[in-house]
């Protein structure tokens, strides 16, 4: 499922791997904020078969960047997968195209991994590019349907938690710095994703392999408007993401997931389907739901290899990792009172399962 293999880094400072597709207008931004951080010995701008003119700009404004162009739109895994052999460090910064860091940032990400030795991951916290008092992204936790249960997810800034370095089980891949032998030795980021909850997958297969993740609320990332038809800030959900959203989360659970586990959280698992369904009816994307389906029952062959794998290495169960709650919803979602009841009783109902599946899953 397209693990990374490159050769052995030994270099002591940080590469940085920026995954681009289209990303025209926020790359000189990110590159800049990038190249600023001291601790940054090489980047790498790995161009997605882009159609726009990221190439070019990169190249003619930033010589010391080098750049690594497929041939083929193959998503942000693949991009990774490539930065990442890539690579000459052991600590890899991989940056979403759309993140711009503050000053520091990756010093302070570096400091506390050097200072864990079993740390595989830490993060920065993401504030909104165009609302900075706002959290868009910190830790998070792994909810037993699949989904990320996110910790001070667009709570204004001044209410966010003030813990400095936070253990987490989530880590979110829009510019975190990774220990690139730890990647490596859980078979790196899984390319059958294509897209979104990739890093939810590379996440609980650390922890799972007894890797500790922190989230570092000092460094601060800036994250911009995300990917055209994939990202999602408001509005119409997109097509795309309505059919990976219904594939990803079935490959995460059958590939992650012990066999006791997926029995225990199916009912809970069930009711969020037919949530999704109903959302999926509404947004004009049932077929798109079917498809993300039938896309998952076909990956099945090559989907039990990597179970085999996942599994050999856990080191912790399930019921350590995976939690009940909350639902973590984009507040566009629960614009109307009527959603916001909704999403309660879906979550009360979530919650309430996995009181009875946590203490029989594996």
């Amino acid at each position: 499922m397209g693990a990374a293999d490159g050769a052995a880094a030994h270099g002591g400072g940080v590469s940085a791997v920026v995954c681009n597709f289209q990303g025209e207008p926020y790359l000189a931004e990110c590159l800049e904020s990038v190249l600023a951080q001291p601790e940054v010995e090489e980047v790498i701008v790995v161009d997605d078969a882009s159609t726009d003119g990221s190439v070019a700009l990169v190249r003619a404004r930033f010589p010391r960047v080098e750049v690594a162009v497929l041939g083929t739109n193959r998503g942000p895994c693949a991009a990774r997968n490539e930065g990442l052999r890539r690579a000459r460090n052991r600590w890899i910064l991989f940056v979403d195209n759309d993140a711009v860091l503050r000053p520091g940032a990756v010093g302070l990400l570096l400091a506390v991994l050097r200072a864990r030795p079993g740390c595989a991951a830490a993060q920065p916290r993401s504030l909104l590019h165009d609302d900075p008092g706002r959290v868009h992204y910190d830790a998070g936790a792994f909810h037993y349907a699949g989904l990320l249960s996110l910790r001070n997810f667009y709570v204004p800034l001044a209410a966010a938690a003030g813990e400095g370095v936070v253990p987490t089980d989530a880590m979110i891949a829009i510019a975190p710095l990774v220990d690139r032998e730890a990647l490596l030795a859980v078979g790196g980021w899984d390319e059958a994703f294509f897209y979104l909850a990739e890093d939810f997958d590379l996440s609980l297969r650390l922890r799972q392999a007894g890797h500790e993740i922190v989230a570092v609320e000092e460094a601060i990332v800036l994250h911009k408007g995300g990917t055209a038809g994939l990202s999602f800030r408001g509005g119409s959900y997109p097509r795309r993401r309505a059919y990976l959203h219904a594939r990803n989360r079935w490959l995460l659970i059958g590939k992650n997931y012990a066999a006791r586990t997926i029995l225990a959280a199916l009912p809970g698992i069930l009711v969020y389907e037919a949530a999704w369904l109903l959302f999926a009816l509404f947004q004009g994307h049932l077929g798109a739901d079917l498809a993300g389906k039938a896309a998952f029952l076909r990956a099945l062959p090559s989907l039990r290899r990597a179970r085999r794998e996942v599994q050999a290495r856990r080191r912790a169960p399930d019921r350590a990792l995976l939690v009940g709650g909350p639902l973590t919803l984009s507040p566009s979602l629960l614009a109307k009172p009527a959603a916001r009841r909704a999403a309660a009783v879906l979550d009360a109902i979530l919650r309430g399962w996995w009181v009875i599946g946590k203490r029989i899953s594996g």
